[in-house]
């Protein structure tokens, strides 16, 4: 697990599109995103996702860059993309399990229908700088934060110069 106010292992993903996205090439005003969601198989995934496409604009309004990554694979993450309604969202695919470990999420084993292992959610908010800011990790599918109350809880760390808690 990445403690607030570490600096997180350097992330390179294939996204949908067919380019590269580099953590370390990012330059936001204020803040990077990354969502890791579990995969085309996760009803509650294309929920979040498309809540989040619904509010893109708000985050980048307040100068964050934002991506979605999961483990799945090219063939899976394209079909995602193209049939959720998740347009504009950078969306990253292959995200290593042994990755997935360092950054501190949990991985499941799949049944039924799913795949044979990939990660649980996680939502990392990230400074210019690459060190941890604010995460919320899952161990299940359900609970994760509204984005409404992310951009709020932004807004307030914005507005009050408020620090990086969780990091002692």
């Amino acid at each position: 697990m990445i403690k607030p106010r570490e600096k997180t292992p350097d992330l390179n993903i294939q996204l949908v599109n067919d380019t590269t996205w580099k953590l370390s090439e990012q330059s936001p005003k204020n803040f990077t995103m990354l969502l890791f969601y579990r995969g085309k198989h996760c009803p509650v995934c294309k929920k979040q996702l498309e809540e989040l496409q619904s509010s893109l604009s708000k985050f980048t309004e307040r100068g964050i860059n934002v991506v979605a990554i999961s483990s799945d694979t090219e063939e899976v993450a394209k079909q995602t993309h193209k049939e959720w309604d998740i347009k504009d969202i950078p969306l990253g695919f292959g995200f290593p399990i042994e990755e997935a470990r360092k950054w501190g999420l949990f991985i499941s084993k799949g049944i039924k229908k799913e795949p044979e292992h990939f990660t649980e959610p996680g939502l990392f908010i990230l400074t210019p700088e690459s060190t941890v800011y604010w995460e919320s990790i899952q161990s299940m599918p359900f609970g994760r934060p509204e984005f409404k109350d992310v951009l709020n809880g932004i807004d307030y760390i914005l507005k009050a110069d408020y620090p990086a808690r969780g990091e002692s």
